[in-house]
């Protein structure tokens, strides 16, 4: 079933209501996917909104639907955030779409110290843009009822700072996924695990010591190095199966 997006200051439909999709959207819909009238798809806002409709009318650059069912999808309590290292080529790029695939709720790029890829002021406009339509994309091929947030650019200072955060920073030489309590029943009052990805390069020492200080918990993924682009998501994957999300 095929998923758009309706404006997200949209935040109420009624069963019964007519939608009228136009934009960028509508058109994609009207002449990408070929919508044509008696096809159930969905909507949303991506912001839990959600609904069941059937499409009524196209048009060149819109479609207009009616609404058969309206559901609001609430966040997790507890979410998972990835804090992704910058990488080069398009390997941050990739890990972000299979997180958001995956059911991360938020993404955090991580300026880490071994990180070819650096942004400046106008590159973190730029690229937290094109972080967040991937985001968008992947959320909408997903049907997630949530889009998730890019959020502003982070040192491990910033990582670290953040309260009411788990922090878990995947590296080969820290314990088995099993070993740690992924139901976050030690620490009720943490709001957040926060995946830390390094970059090509791995971390430095500094990094390491520091956010030991802080009480991260190191968690290795199986035996095998894997790419900056793949940790995140196999770990996404894995915590979300043993936490009970994919339940």
């Amino acid at each position: 079933m095929a998923h758009f997006f309706i404006d997200e200051t949209i935040t109420a439909l009624a069963v019964g209501e007519r939608v009228a999709l136009g934009g960028s959207e509508g058109r994609h819909a009207a002449t990408v996917s070929r919508l044509r009238a008696g096809e159930r798809v969905t909507l949303g806002n991506g912001r839990g909104l959600t609904a069941a409709v059937v499409v009524q009318g196209v048009a060149k650059d819109s479609v207009d639907f009616e609404i058969e069912n309206v559901q609001q999808v609430s966040a997790p309590a507890h979410a998972f955030v990835l804090a992704q290292a910058l990488a080069k080529t398009d390997r941050d790029e990739r890990a972000v779409e299979a997180a958001v695939e995956l059911g991360v709720d938020a993404v955090v790029p991580f300026a880490a110290a071994r990180s070819v890829s650096r942004w400046d002021a106008a590159k973190e406009v730029k690229g937290r843009a094109r972080w967040q339509s991937i985001a968008r994309e992947a959320a909408k091929q997903s049907l997630r009822a949530w889009v998730p947030e890019v959020r502003a650019l982070a040192h491990t200072g910033d990582l670290i700072a953040r309260e009411a955060t788990r922090l878990i920073v995947l590296d080969a030489a820290g314990v088995s996924p099993h070993d740690v309590d992924w139901t976050n029943s030690t620490s009720p009052d943490v709001r957040e695990t926060v995946f830390v990805v390094g970059p090509e390069g791995g971390f430095s020492a500094e990094e390491r010591d520091a956010f030991a200080a802080a009480g991260a918990t190191f968690v290795r993924l199986g035996s095998n190095v894997l790419r900056t682009s793949t940790a995140g998501p196999v770990a996404l994957g894995i915590a979300s199966a043993l936490s009970g999300r994919w339940a």
